[in-house]
């Protein structure tokens, strides 16, 4: 199943983060994501395989 990811989504992931939260804003899309926390404000850079295991949902799409 191929999902789209857009900038400006905010995902929900499996685990989370040390602060506690679990949503994240995607901010560049690619062979590697820049994700931000929705929590605590901490960017993170993942290669997408990485991230597109760890992602569960989609709670908000940018794309309208």
């Amino acid at each position: 199943m191929l999902v789209k990811y857009n900038v400006g989504d905010v995902v929900k992931t499996r685990k989370p983060h040390p602060c506690g939260g679990d949503e994240w804003e995607i901010m560049r899309t690619g062979v590697d994501f820049r994700i931000r926390c929705n929590k605590c404000g901490r960017v993170l850079m993942l290669p997408r395989p990485k991230f597109e295991k760890s992602v569960k949902k989609i709670i908000h799409s940018n794309n309208a």
